[in-house]
């Protein structure tokens, strides 16, 4: 590795960690969302007892992010804090896609050492990404990895390597498996990559392109069918109970036209100076249009076009900062910066050019920079004080008033089984999963929660069963009386005491 190389990746690494540094200082060691805890959940119970379960003792699948959790389980079976690890994780994952995103455009363009370094920090300042990695989730993983399966995929095809083919179809399966392990929807750029290997092959011979399948097949099978084999287990079907839950919740939104569906998907991967590379990723694709870059290009756009659609069509939920679709933004972005680049070369020739051309690349990563030290610290802090104000002050409380062998009906799982690990009753159904075809009648909701004998709900307004927090059966016993969420126009949750005599005073 050459000195420019090595100072590129000192750079863009000391960026990274430096910014998801000041989201964890201004969100003061908490989590932007309720989802975070329950992986932390899932991964001490594995780390500490090796049980894949959210409450020690009752095995269930409710992780859609496997090979998340065993890293956090990592931590947990070491000692280290858990903010420290998860933490470090989100931040070498966030390194990880400078690094990757850097090379990837020297597929596009060949020793541009400037151009490398400017789109790896791109990638590490775009706000997404960054509140991503400070997350506690596993979209910065999960990111990662959509951009190094196609580099190493393009790397295959493109260099000459006859020796130790099998092996390297092997390593290459287990990366394949580990993005499909980070997010189900990992399996679509496998088999984009895959698609592309096929239809290029590169220098391979057809005996090493046998030879190489084989290794992809035999690495992507030992890493995936486990944790396939233990959905089968647990669930009775591939994915985990995550999966359904949420597509029953959200079905309502399927009624919206798709137009309406797929701009509310791809809206929150256009927030932000990517928007303004826009032209230079249509002047790529129309450079590159009769080269062999055009399937890697192709394979990119697909991919983000690709993973805002099947959102589109089975799950429309832009909220959280649009956070299921913040994997698409990585691609976007070097497509985007590679093509401007080339538009400034282009324009070159006249004066409006070079002004409109230079203008749109300033104006980008101005934008990167503001947004990256403006404006997410103050995003990241009010989305983590929401959660520290509401769950986890919710949680405490159960954790010091509520007996233990008294069940609890809750809708939002993670921090009550982090920081107060009891016997649930999840009417989200996602480690309850009778629960899930009753989801869209909350009469049956409310006859499951008296028949297993729950005696207390914790929900927002909008949670309880019918919507109704006013029905006669609910007891208020806490309110967590928090300001963010007011403040952004949202409910504080409650703790309700059940009286299924339906009357408080007789309770």
């Amino acid at each position: 590795m050459n000195a420019l190389v090595k100072r590129r990746h000192f750079i863009i690494a000391l960026v990274a960690a430096a910014l998801v540094a000041v989201l964890v200082v201004r969100g003061d060691g908490g989590f932007p969302l309720d989802d975070s805890w329950i992986h932390q959940a899932y991964g001490r119970n594995l780390g500490e007892r090796g049980e894949w379960a959210l409450v020690a003792g009752q095995p269930s699948a409710a992780s859609t992010a496997p090979l998340y959790t065993v890293l956090l389980a990592v931590g947990y079976a070491l000692r280290i804090p858990y903010l420290l690890w998860t933490h470090t994780l989100g931040t070498l994952a966030l390194i990880g896609i400078g690094w990757a995103g850097a090379g990837l455009v020297a597929a596009f363009i060949p020793q541009r050492h400037g151009v490398n370094l400017w789109i790896g920090l791109l990638l590490v300042t775009e706000w997404h990404l960054g509140w991503a990695a400070a997350a506690g989730m596993e979209t910065a993983l999960f990111a990662l990895w959509t951009l190094v399966l196609p580099l190493l995929t393009w790397q295959e095809i493109t260099q000459d390597r006859p020796n130790y083919v099998l092996a390297r179809g092997f390593g290459l399966g287990v990366i394949a498996g580990c993005a499909t392990l980070t997010r189900p929807e990992g399996s679509l750029m496998v088999g984009l990559c895959a698609l592309l290997w096929l239809v290029m092959k590169g220098r391979h011979t057809p005996r090493t392109q046998w030879q190489y399948a084989l290794g992809v097949s035999l690495g992507f099978i030992v890493l995936v069918a486990p944790y396939t084999a233990l959905n089968w287990q647990l669930t009775g079907g591939l994915l985990p109970n995550t999966s359904a839950a949420k597509q029953i919740q959200h079905a309502p939104l399927l009624s919206l036209p798709l137009t309406t569906r797929l701009w509310m998907m791809l809206q929150p991967t256009l927030v932000g100076g990517q928007a303004l590379l826009i032209p230079g990723m249509a002047v790529l694709l129309w450079r590159v249009r009769q080269r062999r870059e055009f399937g890697l290009a192709l394979i990119l756009l697909t991919w983000s076009l690709g993973l805002v659609t099947l959102y589109a069509l089975r799950l429309p939920a832009s909220y959280q900062h649009g956070r299921y679709v913040i994997p698409a933004i990585p691609a976007l972005i070097v497509l985007g910066g590679v093509g401007s680049v080339w538009l400034l070369e282009l324009a070159r020739r006249t004066l409006g050019g070079r002004v409109l051309s230079r203008g749109l690349m300033i104006a980008a990563t101005l934008i990167f920079v503001v947004l990256a030290i403006v404006t997410l610290p103050n995003v990241y802090a009010q989305d983590v004080s929401v959660i520290q104000q509401e769950m986890v002050a919710s949680a405490r409380w159960i954790d010091a008033y509520i007996p233990l062998d008294e069940l609890l009906a809750i809708h939002d799982i993670g921090a009550v089984a982090y920081f107060t690990p009891r016997p649930l009753l999840d009417i989200a159904g996602l480690v309850s999963p009778e629960v899930i075809p009753l989801l869209n009648d909350p009469k049956a909701v409310w006859d499951l929660m008296e028949a297993r004998g729950a005696v207390y709900l914790m929900a927002f307004p909008d949670q309880v069963p019918g919507d109704d927090p006013t029905d006669p059966r609910l007891c208020s016993i806490f309110i967590t009386n928090g300001e963010a969420a007011p403040r952004l126009g949202g409910a504080n949750m409650s703790i309700y005491r059940l009286a299924w005599s339906g009357s408080c005073g007789g309770s």
